[in-house]
């Protein structure tokens, strides 16, 4: 039977008139729009040099570089911070690896890419998980970023400082303006699509990657080339090794937003070599080069007077020229947005047009969430502790579990067999419909796995377990997902060129 037109599908950025699907499969609007459609293979753009400088921006980043510095300050030497890092980063790169094979061979987005595994209405499930988090820490970035630039600000323009003063809902009035304008930036950048999008992450790589290497070298000129290696007698034998195994999981856990949305990035590669390549220098070589870097400015700055820094931009407020300030300053604005557009506000433009289609596409959607991080005043989140520990790390703890459902479902069951013009099907007889459209399976592997994950994370009867928790949580809901799935279910690989739009569309 020959393919028939799509139907349904006019939205704004609707889909070019001669995408067609296979007649037996009927697409639904509630599930399928152009921004959710898979890539064709054809025109994809995203090359090695793109993931380098994708990773590069956010492994260099200020958050990052004071949780390393802080394992120097917690009294870890720097051959064990270089060790614990050098397995973190080779985990980090085998499990982007298999979530963005994935991406690259369906060329789906996240959102959509959980209904393999969770069914086309469960799927809003992990994503909504994944997207809560991000808004919440979009905001936060956002806010930190602002700080930076109202820095920069009274240090160029000393009178400035008089509207830093008083206080509106939590902010002053440079605080209002700084913080506004760093969001207006991130939409003006966003709204160009992807492909701005990956422009911006190739320009800001190498800016951030110099800048931090260049700050390691006046640190280390300062300290008459001479660091401390640690701050005490360190770390030795079992405790040791734990101490190191504890911070690698640490900085997996770290990573464990971007580990399951990195499909919304390889979905536009070319191939796998590609994403395999790419992410070798992106992030092995890339996180080495992070660690020494960290271990040189912590390491110089205590030898130079015996103090331990918590930031790197303690050491920048310390820079005497105001030219090299206002450089390093502009660098930390330049990556914090780098970072904060790739890793917080992709996943929740998807997401949110995954929960409309008709209504959203990605700009409003990232329009959408942008205002959603502003409402919920994301200064008062950061000064809270509490709800970074237990709302938004007890979410994180969710993010283990989902990635191991989905990593068994589509290699060790499905054997990377999808139908993709399926999975935007709401036929009762659809490969992804399950029951009611959700997997029931999945869902029994998830809660308990999430139950426990959560547990180990926030409860301090589990500390010395805490580190693991992601580990726990994608380990055991995998076993349990693997062992109750359905043996008898036939898997079928169907491509989506038939319904694929442009990759440079996205």
């Amino acid at each position: 039977m020959a393919p028939t037109p799509l139907s349904g599908v006019t939205q704004l950025d609707s889909p070019p008139a001669d995408v067609v699907a296979p007649a037996e499969v009927a697409l639904s609007p509630r599930l399928y729009s152009a921004d959710l459609a898979p890539t064709k293979a054809q025109g994809r753009s995203w090359g090695r040099y793109s993931l380098f400088a994708l990773w590069t921006n956010d492994v260099h980043n200020i958050a990052n570089y004071s949780f390393a510095i802080g394992l120097f300050a917690l009294g870890m030497s720097g051959a064990q911070i270089l060790a614990a890092f050098a397995l973190g980063a080779l985990l980090i790169y085998g499990l982007m690896n298999l979530s963005g094979y994935m991406g690259q061979k369906t060329g789906l987005p996240y959102p959509v890419m959980c209904r393999i595994s969770f069914g086309i209405h469960g799927a809003q499930i992990p994503a909504l998980i994944r997207a809560v988090i991000a808004i919440a820490w979009f905001g936060i970035q956002t806010y930190l970023a602002s700080v930076v630039l109202r820095v920069l600000l009274t240090a160029v323009f000393p009178s400035l400082a008089a509207y830093d003063q008083d206080s509106l809902l939590g902010l002053s009035t440079l605080g209002w303006i700084t913080f506004l304008g760093i969001w207006c930036v991130q939409l003006v950048i966003f709204a160009y699509g992807m492909e701005m999008v990956r422009r911006f992450e190739s320009f800001a790589g190498p800016v951030i990657l110099l800048t931090f290497a260049a700050l390691a070298g006046w640190m280390y000129q300062r300290s008459g080339f001479s660091i401390t290696w640690s701050t005490g007698e360190g770390y030795t034998g079992s405790t040791m090794w734990l101490k190191v195994l504890g911070a690698a999981a640490l900085w997996v856990s770290l990573y464990g937003t971007m580990i399951l949305n990195f499909c919304d990035f390889t979905r536009n590669c070319p191939d796998r070599r590609t994403i395999s390549v790419g992410n070798f220098w992106g992030l092995p070589v890339n996180m080495l080069g992070f660690a020494l870097i960290a271990v040189v400015l912590a390491g110089a700055q205590f030898s130079i007077d015996g103090k331990l820094v918590k930031s790197p931009t303690e050491i920048v407020a310390s820079i005497p020229d105001t030219l090299g300030l206002v450089l390093a300053c502009l660098a930390f604005l330049i990556v914090t947005v780098a970072v904060n557009i790739m890793a917080n506000f992709v996943a929740p433009a998807y997401v949110l047009t995954n929960l409309a289609p008709r209504v959203l596409n990605f700009r409003r959607a990232g329009l959408l969430s942008a205002t959603i991080a502003v409402l919920i005043l994301p200064w008062h989140l950061y000064n809270s502790p509490g709800v970074i520990v237990y709302f938004l790390g007890g979410l994180g703890a969710l993010l283990g579990p989902l990635y191991g459902i989905m990593i068994v479902d589509y290699y060790l069951l499905r054997r990377g067999r999808v139908n993709l013009p399926e999975l935007y099907s709401e036929s009762r007889q659809g490969a992804y419909h399950y029951h009611r459209g959700v997997n029931p399976r999945a869902l029994a592997a998830f809660v308990p796995a999430a139950l426990i994950s959560t547990l180990l994370a926030l409860l301090p009867a589990f500390e010395s377990l805490s580190a693991f928790s992601w580990f726990f949580g994608a380990g055991l809901a995998g076993l349990i997902y693997c062992a109750i799935a359905d043996r008898r279910a036939e898997y079928h690989d169907v491509d989506g060129e038939g319904i694929a739009v442009d990759s440079v569309h996205h």
